[in-house]
């Protein structure tokens, strides 16, 4: 688990202070994947090499697993840094070294023994899925396979936790999958915590549990990425799930005349309950009429969430929205009356 309190990282510059990170509050659950995303320059990387204690905090505290690591010195903090596993934006792997002499550096740095070493980086290898890679060098691999390479690195001294900063960037997206595939894979077989800084949604879409958004050094936004979805006004469900009016809404109006609506409404369902049967219910129920106005639906996290607004006419409209409410929908009204 990873507790991030008050934390506070401000760089001394000629033109004066810069504060990467402001008062910043955040926790991990053990054996989740969370990720960090924000622009260039919020903070994501400074805020990970913090927890790893490769940058000192000015202030606040990190705490891995119960422990406070800011109040570590010497051999004390070197121990607990080798319960944090850091893959470094991009390719960092020694060129001169195999995939398995990579993998069984950090091991190396610990006194094991080659014989513990060769096992460890054998094991991690397979696991990995490069087994057949072992003495294959860095240049001999692909960019997604280096990748898996400088995970199973990561993982040489059995960490709790695992920062990957940016692990996706500049791979195609089939590689990206697989990447992502893995370190979901590191969480729930070796129940790893795994924070992973990154600026790309697709991340959050398809291999994360929570996320954190940070702007300027501030989280601005943090919590389970299914419970933030189902907040019509999230920023991450508005960028995972965009309620903007969709070619089907579009489509359904062309050559008709307009239509005015009695309510219009933005309307999220999370799981297997989605919206077809839902709806059609609720138009049955209440002698209504629902037209889609846009949205659409996707897997997050393996979850089907359906998020869509939409338009009502009834002799009840406010009846109709309270039933999808109490029928496992998040319903926010946008307005009392919009022409479609």
């Amino acid at each position: 688990m990873i507790t991030v309190e008050k934390l506070t990282k401000t760089f001394d510059t000629d033109s004066g202070p810069v504060h990467a990170l402001n008062a910043v509050d955040l926790t991990v659950p053990a054996g989740q994947v969370c990720a960090v995303i924000g622009q260039s320059g919020a903070g994501k990387s400074t805020l990970a090499r913090c927890i790893a204690l490769l940058e000192r905090p000015t202030s606040g505290a990190i705490t891995v697993d119960g422990l406070n690591l800011t109040g570590l010195r010497g051999a004390n903090l070197r121990a607990a840094r080798r319960q944090i596993g850091v893959v470094p934006q991009g390719d960092s792997l020694l060129r001169q070294r195999t995939a398995a002499a990579n993998v069984e550096l950090p091991l190396e740095a610990a006194g094991q023994s080659k014989l513990e070493r060769r096992q460890r980086a054998a094991d991690l290898l397979d696991l990995v899925g490069l087994a057949d890679k072992q003495r294959a060098y860095p240049d001999q691999l692909s960019g997604g396979q280096r990748q898996r390479v400088a995970i199973a690195r990561a993982l040489a001294a059995q960490p709790s936790v695992l920062l990957a900063d940016e692990p996706t960037s500049a791979l195609d997206p089939e590689t990206t999958n697989s990447v992502l595939h893995l370190l979901d894979q590191v969480s729930s077989d070796l129940g790893v915590t795994v924070l992973i800084v990154t600026h790309d949604m697709e991340v959050v879409r398809k291999a994360c549990d929570s996320v954190a958004v940070l702007e300027n050094g501030y989280v601005v936004e943090h919590g389970d990425v299914l419970d933030l979805v189902a907040q019509p006004n999230s920023r991450i469900g508005a960028a995972l799930l965009p309620t903007g009016e969709s070619a089907l809404g579009r489509a359904d109006r062309l050559g008709s005349a307009p239509i005015a609506h009695d309510r219009v409404a933005d309307l999220v369902v999370v799981g297997f309950h989605a919206v077809g049967t839902l709806l059609g219910e609720a138009s049955s129920r209440h002698d209504a009429r629902i037209d889609l106005l846009g949205g659409g639906l996707a897997r997050i996290s393996g979850t089907p969430v359906a998020r869509f607004r939409i338009g009502v006419q009834a002799a009840r409209p406010d009846a109709v929205l309270d039933w999808l409410a109490d029928n496992g929908a998040t319903v926010c009204p946008t307005s009392s009356e919009v022409a479609a």
